[in-house]
């Protein structure tokens, strides 16, 4: 039975954003019924998450956080990442964590690929007996 898979990639870093939405299709698209929600930035994701839990079985969170000048990028990331586990737990449902933090672009390049691993992820959750 295919499976109802929200995407909800974050834009802000558009070149990555697309290889993390990229490898994510690649793993997902045969097996599965997908939906792709862009928004602005990663602290975006949860709330839109939240507005359609109850409509998909499964959920992939993809962006990009980079290190800048200031603390803003700990207090987006730390508070991202905390909203979808608690999402995560008190819906039971798997979302796959394809939100990467970086401390430069190069290293955000060679992660773009990240994707794919936060489709693994809740495919290995969603197979759980």
């Amino acid at each position: 039975m295919k499976k109802r898979i929200l995407i909800v990639v974050a834009d802000y870093y558009k070149d990555i954003s697309f290889g993390l939405l990229k490898s994510t299709k690649n793993l997902l698209a045969k097996s599965n019924k997908i939906k792709i929600i862009k928004v602005p930035g990663v602290f975006e994701i949860p709330v839109t998450i939240s507005k359609n839990i109850k409509k998909y079985d499964a959920f992939i969170a993809l962006g990009c956080v980079i290190k800048g000048q200031t603390p803003h990028f700990d207090f987006i990331s730390k508070s991202s990442i905390d909203a979808i586990m608690e999402l995560s737990i008190n819906n039971k449902k798997p979302i796959g964590n394809g939100i990467i933090t970086c401390l430069n672009m190069k290293q955000a390049k060679a992660r773009k690929r990240k994707g794919a691993e936060a489709a693994k992820a809740i495919i290995s959750v969603l197979s759980q007996k």
